[in-house]
């Protein structure tokens, strides 16, 4: 006989246009969680299955060696390097987890995937797009604060190889992206809001989009930091659902003066150099002089923190006072592109890039976690050289 199943989780009931949706909080790094999750798909005759996943992070679950397929080239040029390593670091959070505590951070996810599947119930990615997700949270921070997200990130890799025990607590109630970025988040809307409340809103919107009318019983496996936001939205009209899905899906639109601000300061350091030709060459060579030195020695040094080749770390310090005069290619792109033709990854640095990163010196060692690096040093160094080489060339032609 089956030993009755009894529900542990949080849980929640909303019916809309005669479908009835049970929402299943659960803790992404509990065993018991994924016991729950199994047995609630296998009793629970529900028609389909809802997750708190996307197609990417399916994906991730279910092709372990997708990272090998990367064109790294391709996600520099397109803009992405800041994204994927983001992306990396918090892989290497979930790994550390996981290490830890022996559970997958997630399992419960990728059991109810493969447990609708083997039940004949429909499976229903019912999470934003990570990459959406980390792409909105990025344009809602202020500008000046976007590389410190990001080495926030990264750095908080270095802090302990151990997670503490109050984390953990808080991950058993939360959500893992919250985590990761749970310090910087602290008391910041422009996080919070991206991270949390747009996916509680998006979530809800695409069970309506797909579910209500639909489906009979709709079982809602998302972490229990989710739970009254989604059952909260789930009472909001059913056909304005795609209409708020796509709000959520689209890009808010890039802000321009930062891009108009570059320009500027590239007119302001030209015609600083034309000042200063015309009032004497010595004074037009010096603040050329000033300009390469500090402007491509600041990046030199940011690829030399990378460990960038030595070749890179040259490469780096003759472009970034070019690159700089013209805001539409970077110093970065161009040092880990020079780092990528002279130390080529090789197959085993893709496939060992998770573990490796999981420790602070992975990131130097490893060809592809390194020339990311080399991309962020490089980029930074040459947006402090720029702007302390323009204050730099201004004061010397008032003093003049």
């Amino acid at each position: 006989m089956m030993p009755e199943h009894k529900p542990a989780g949080p849980r929640k009931h909303v019916t809309v246009d005669g479908t009835e949706f049970v929402l299943l909080g659960t803790a992404h790094i509990s065993r018991a969680s994924t016991d729950e999750v199994t047995e609630e798909i296998r009793h629970g005759s529900y028609d389909a299955v809802a997750v708190e996943l996307c197609e990417s992070r399916l994906r991730a679950f279910r092709e372990p060696d997708y990272l090998e397929r990367m064109d790294l080239f391709q996600v520099l040029r397109s803009g992405r390097g800041g994204l994927v390593m983001a992306s990396l670091a918090l892989g290497a959070y979930q790994q550390r987890l996981a290490e830890q505590l022996g559970v997958e951070p997630g399992a419960e996810m990728k059991a109810a995937a493969e447990e609708a599947g083997s039940q004949g119930a429909e499976l229903i990615l019912a999470d934003r797009e990570v990459g959406v997700t980390m792409r909105r949270l990025y344009r809602n921070v202020p500008w000046w604060q976007r590389f410190g997200l990001l080495a926030g990130v990264i750095g908080s890799l270095a802090s302990s190889q151990r997670i503490s025990s109050e984390e953990v607590e808080r991950l058993k109630q939360g959500d893992l992206l919250e985590s990761t970025f749970r310090e910087l988040a602290h008391g910041s809307r422009a996080l919070y809001q991206p991270l949390i409340t747009e996916r509680d809103r998006y979530m809800a919107a695409r069970l309506l989009e797909t579910s209500a009318g639909r489906h009979g019983r709709v079982l809602v496996v998302l972490g229990a930091g989710h739970l009254e936001g989604v059952a909260e939205h789930l009472r909001h009209p059913p056909e304005r659902a795609a209409a708020e899905r796509e709000a959520l899906e689209r890009m808010p639109a890039p802000s321009r003066w930062p891009r108009y601000l570059a320009y500027l300061v590239a007119a302001v350091v030209l015609s600083g150099f034309a000042i200063g030709f015309s009032r004497s060459p010595e004074l037009g060579w010096s603040l050329i002089g000033t300009w390469f030195l500090v402007n491509g020695g600041l990046s030199a040094v940011g690829t030399a923190l990378a460990y960038g080749h030595p070749v890179t770390v040259v490469g780096a310090f003759l472009a970034a006072p070019l690159t700089s005069l013209n805001p539409t290619i970077g110093a970065g792109f161009v040092a880990a592109a020079i780092e990528l033709t002279v130390r080529r990854p090789r197959v085993g640095d893709f496939r060992e890039l998770r573990q490796q990163i999981m420790r602070w010196r992975g990131w130097w060692t490893n060809r592809v976690a390194r020339t990311l690096l080399v991309f962020l040093f490089a980029s930074l160094g040459s947006a402090l050289g720029t702007y302390l080489a323009g204050a730099r060339i201004i004061e010397r032609l008032l003093a003049a």
